[in-house]
């Protein structure tokens, strides 16, 4: 039987607003759980729907100190996506962030609370993959 990476947690200061930021960054659904927990969904899909990846922000006080150990990087279809999103993000509130990536052939953004993400040069091997490419731990 093979594992399936079903959702994940990105830790939060304010998990209402980062829930916003991403579920436009996304185009997803919010909801929530429970008060200190948002959660995004794709829309017309319920959890646990073997087709998408579900991301659960979580109210954490400690405060972030290094690099994300574990981030998603962001699908583009062209080089004229790419452009426009890195626009749209970056007018939601992301910030260029220099991880020591050096010169790659994709952006990396921070959130508004600082944490890490791609946005990926266009590849076919990602082209349904949905917004969410990968999760790079």
């Amino acid at each position: 039987m093979a594992t399936r990476l079903v959702q994940i947690n990105m830790k939060a200061h304010d998990e209402v607003a980062l829930g916003d930021f991403w579920a436009k960054v996304l185009g997803w659904e919010i909801s929530s759980e429970e008060p200190g927990v948002t959660n995004l969904e794709p829309a017309g899909l319920t959890y646990p729907d073997p087709r998408a990846l579900y991301v659960d922000l979580v109210v954490s006080t400690e405060p972030k100190t290094a690099k994300n150990r574990v981030h998603v990087d962001l699908a583009t279809t062209s080089p004229a996506h790419h452009t426009e999103l890195v626009a749209r993000l970056t007018a939601l509130g992301a910030t260029p962030a220099d991880v020591g990536q050096g010169d790659v052939p994709w952006t990396v953004l921070a959130d508004p609370e600082g944490n890490e993400f791609c946005v990926r040069e266009p590849d076919p091997r990602r082209a349904d993959t949905g917004p969410i490419a990968e999760v790079v731990v």
